[in-house]
Protein backbone atom coordinates (compact mmCIF):
# COMPACT_ATOMS: atom_id res chain seq x y z
CA UNK A 1 0.00 0.00 0.00
CA UNK A 2 1.56 3.50 -0.81
CA UNK A 3 -0.06 7.07 -0.54
CA UNK A 4 -1.36 8.75 -4.43
CA UNK A 5 -3.79 10.56 -5.55
CA UNK A 6 -6.50 9.58 -8.12
CA UNK A 7 -8.35 11.71 -9.92
CA UNK A 8 -10.60 9.19 -11.20
CA UNK A 9 -11.70 7.64 -7.69
CA UNK A 10 -11.95 11.55 -6.84
CA UNK A 11 -15.11 12.22 -9.49
CA UNK A 12 -16.58 8.46 -8.62
CA UNK A 13 -16.38 9.56 -4.83
CA UNK A 14 -18.47 13.02 -5.75
CA UNK A 15 -20.63 11.27 -7.87
CA UNK A 16 -21.69 9.23 -5.87
CA UNK A 17 -21.76 11.54 -3.10
CA UNK A 18 -24.34 13.68 -4.58
CA UNK A 19 -26.27 10.57 -5.53
CA UNK A 20 -26.15 9.51 -1.93
CA UNK A 21 -27.32 12.95 -0.72
CA UNK A 22 -30.52 13.23 -3.78
CA UNK A 23 -31.81 10.11 -2.51
CA UNK A 24 -32.05 10.77 0.60
CA UNK A 25 -33.04 14.33 0.26
CA UNK A 26 -36.35 13.16 -2.45
CA UNK A 27 -35.97 9.38 -2.46
CA UNK A 28 -38.36 8.26 0.18
CA UNK A 29 -39.67 4.50 -1.64
CA UNK A 30 -39.24 1.15 -0.44
CA UNK A 31 -36.52 0.20 -2.56
CA UNK A 32 -33.50 2.92 -4.31
CA UNK A 33 -33.54 4.93 -0.62
CA UNK A 34 -32.85 1.97 1.75
CA UNK A 35 -31.23 -0.51 -0.36
CA UNK A 36 -29.82 1.53 -3.36
CA UNK A 37 -28.60 3.80 -1.12
CA UNK A 38 -26.71 1.10 1.20
CA UNK A 39 -25.33 -0.57 -1.80
CA UNK A 40 -23.80 2.54 -2.97
CA UNK A 41 -22.59 3.77 0.64
CA UNK A 42 -20.23 0.43 0.21
CA UNK A 43 -18.51 1.72 -3.41
CA UNK A 44 -18.59 5.62 -2.04
CA UNK A 45 -16.09 4.24 0.95
CA UNK A 46 -14.02 2.10 -1.55
CA UNK A 47 -13.75 5.04 -3.95
CA UNK A 48 -12.66 7.73 -0.82
CA UNK A 49 -9.82 4.85 0.13
CA UNK A 50 -8.52 4.91 -3.27
CA UNK A 51 -8.31 8.71 -3.84
CA UNK A 52 -5.38 8.40 -1.73
CA UNK A 53 -4.00 5.10 -1.42
CA UNK A 54 -2.69 2.23 -4.33
CA UNK A 55 -3.81 -0.90 -2.50
CA UNK A 56 -5.02 -4.70 -3.45
CA UNK A 57 -8.59 -3.63 -3.99
CA UNK A 58 -9.93 -7.16 -3.17
CA UNK A 59 -8.41 -6.13 0.34
CA UNK A 60 -9.57 -3.03 0.36
CA UNK A 61 -13.09 -3.87 -0.34
CA UNK A 62 -13.52 -6.79 2.00
CA UNK A 63 -11.93 -4.58 4.49
CA UNK A 64 -14.84 -2.09 3.73
CA UNK A 65 -17.61 -4.78 3.48
CA UNK A 66 -16.23 -6.02 7.32
CA UNK A 67 -16.72 -2.10 8.37
CA UNK A 68 -20.21 -1.85 7.02
CA UNK A 69 -20.90 -5.38 8.62
CA UNK A 70 -19.49 -3.92 11.89
CA UNK A 71 -21.31 -1.33 11.37
CA UNK A 72 -24.85 -2.43 10.65
CA UNK A 73 -24.36 -4.55 13.69
CA UNK A 74 -23.48 -1.73 15.68
CA UNK A 75 -27.09 -0.43 14.56
CA UNK A 76 -28.38 -3.41 16.28
CA UNK A 77 -27.14 -2.56 19.56
CA UNK A 78 -28.91 0.91 19.01
CA UNK A 79 -25.42 2.73 18.82
CA UNK A 80 -26.33 6.34 17.94
CA UNK A 81 -27.92 6.50 21.29
CA UNK A 82 -24.63 6.23 23.38
CA UNK A 83 -23.65 9.50 21.47
CA UNK A 84 -26.65 11.10 22.81
CA UNK A 85 -27.52 11.57 18.93
CA UNK A 86 -31.38 9.20 18.56
CA UNK A 87 -33.07 12.83 18.03
CA UNK A 88 -30.93 14.19 15.68
CA UNK A 89 -32.20 13.21 12.01
CA UNK A 90 -28.58 14.50 10.02
CA UNK A 91 -26.48 12.05 12.21
CA UNK A 92 -29.14 9.00 12.73
CA UNK A 93 -29.70 8.99 9.14
CA UNK A 94 -25.92 8.97 8.56
CA UNK A 95 -24.71 6.29 10.74
CA UNK A 96 -28.12 4.19 10.96
CA UNK A 97 -30.93 3.35 13.87
CA UNK A 98 -31.90 -0.02 13.22
CA UNK A 99 -30.70 -3.24 12.31
CA UNK A 100 -31.69 -5.53 8.99
CA UNK A 101 -29.86 -8.33 7.14
CA UNK A 102 -31.14 -6.73 3.78
CA UNK A 103 -28.85 -3.98 4.82
CA UNK A 104 -26.23 -6.61 4.79
CA UNK A 105 -27.41 -8.01 1.57
CA UNK A 106 -26.86 -4.64 0.17
CA UNK A 107 -23.77 -4.31 1.40
CA UNK A 108 -22.67 -7.45 0.03
CA UNK A 109 -23.71 -6.24 -3.81
CA UNK A 110 -21.62 -3.14 -3.13
CA UNK A 111 -18.88 -5.24 -2.25
CA UNK A 112 -18.98 -6.96 -5.34
CA UNK A 113 -19.45 -3.72 -7.52
CA UNK A 114 -15.77 -3.09 -5.74
CA UNK A 115 -14.13 -5.82 -6.97
CA UNK A 116 -14.88 -4.47 -11.23
CA UNK A 117 -12.30 -1.87 -10.29
CA UNK A 118 -8.94 -2.83 -11.18
CA UNK A 119 -5.46 -2.24 -9.31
Amino acid sequence: MKFTFNLKFLIIFITIFVVEVLIAKYLNDAFIRPFGGDVLVVVLIYAFFRIFLKTNNKKLALGVLIFSFVIEFLQGLHYVNWFGLENNKFWSTVLGTYFTVYDLLAYFVGYLICLFFKD
